[in-house]
């Protein structure tokens, strides 16, 4: 791996990182004529990506306010409520004008994006956030999220615009690939997983690349690194790490399959969509 983007070292990176898929997002939602485009978020426009960037920036903004009193933060909501509150914190923001919208979402961002680079060593790796569906996480999962949000989102708005073919710039798939393997654990569907017991194995090729072999059984999934997967009876293969990310977020249905057929169909069908 290029650098691990969980570290404070990283920081700077990390940030570019959020920077960089912003601007891209920016200059989607900049033109005019793309304001009602559908996108890739089923019954989502673009304008819809605006107002639920609105709503996770703001969001986090008020549950850092909370962090930095000392408060305590209300309950996590769990990630099988994820979708739906979402979409509804999305679609709330209709009534604003593009321009009003647009404002609001830019000055949010600004705003986080101060905190984030003025978080010290000990602070992005301790200082704790509520997060509205997972609880507290490290400060350096904030700026990864606004990767996630960016980069996924900016690849949702281009799909619309016609481009079905694209894939994420490869540092940013790169920089998202760990936390993939933590939103598997996460959105493990109960129903698909029940009496499941099965082992098998993630390659993903490239200086972001690796090998790795995961297990589900009892409704949870557990990973770690490998440098064998000879046994696993099958394997999804990634030749770009974008196609791991958009395969994560079920944009794509992507990864060279090998091994046992049914197997692979029991994986593709795991996860809960977020």
């Amino acid at each position: 791996m290029a650098f691990n983007p969980m570290e404070y070292g990283s920081k700077d990176s990390v940030l570019d990182v959020v920077r960089t898929e912003r601007a891209k997002f920016y200059e989607v939602i900049d033109n005019p004529d793309n304001w009602y485009v559908d996108t890739r978020c089923e019954g989502w426009q673009v304008r819809d990506l605006v107002g639920h960037m609105i709503d996770v920036t703001e969001g986090y903004l008020a549950r850092w306010d909370i962090a930095r009193k000392g408060e305590e933060a209300p309950a996590a909501l769990g990630w099988t409520v994820m979708a739906s509150e979402l979409n509804k914190g999305a679609l709330s923001f209709r009534s604003l004008s593009r321009e009003e919208a647009i404002a609001r979402l830019k000055s949010a961002s600004d705003r986080l994006m101060g905190i984030f680079e003025g978080l010290t060593e000990d602070e992005w790796n301790n200082f704790l956030v509520a997060h509205v569906f997972s609880g507290p996480l490290p400060a350096f999962c904030f700026p990864a999220f606004q990767i996630m949000d960016y980069g996924v989102h900016t690849w949702d708005m281009h799909w619309g615009l016609g481009e079905k073919d694209a894939r994420l710039d490869e540092r940013t798939a790169g920089v998202l690939m760990p936390y993939m393997f933590i939103i598997w654990q996460y959105s493990v569907d109960p129903q698909a997983a029940e009496g499941v017991d099965l082992t098998y194995g993630i390659k993903a090729d490239g200086e972001w690349g690796g090998q790795w072999k995961l297990t589900v059984k009892d409704g949870q999934l557990a990973y770690e690194p490998t440098g064998d997967l000879s046994d696993a009876r099958a394997v999804l293969h990634f030749d770009h790490p974008s196609d791991m990310v958009l395969t994560t977020y079920q944009r794509i249905e992507g990864g060279e399959e090998t091994g046992d057929p049914g197997l692979i169909d029991k994986i593709r069908n795991l996860y809960f969509k977020i």
